[in-house]
């Protein structure tokens, strides 16, 4: 099994509005797709979620800086590490992946030893 990075981007702002019960509903929705996950035979191997990109501080020659690196619509929010069995199996589990507000990324982890995919 390969470990692939499903990495979710999303609209920050949208988030700033949720009320609880739809915060909930994200929430139950993350849990099911964990459970999705081991129903297709993949296994979730780590996993986080991001404090809003108002929280970040960034380092880029030295300078530090507060804020990300660059403004854009949709930030990076969480990402799940998956076994899987290859790339398509990867994408057939993050095609689940609760991202309502934008959509998600699928990389391998690379195998440091081997090198660089080519």
């Amino acid at each position: 099994m390969t470990q692939y990075m499903i990495s979710i981007y999303e609209r920050e702002a949208d988030y700033a509005t949720l009320t609880p019960e739809a915060w909930g509903s994200v929430v139950d929705a993350h849990g099911a797709f964990a459970k999705a996950i081991a129903d297709l035979g993949g296994t979730v191997t780590g996993g986080g979620v991001l404090q809003p990109t108002t929280t970040a501080t960034s380092i880029r020659g030295g300078e530090v800086t507060d804020g990300p690196f660059v403004e854009t619509k949709e930030a990076f929010g969480g990402f799940y590490l998956v076994e899987a069995r290859d790339l398509d199996h990867a994408l057939e589990i993050a095609k689940l992946t609760p991202a309502p507000f934008g959509g998600v990324e699928v990389r391998p982890l690379m195998d440091v030893n081997a090198g660089p995919a080519r």
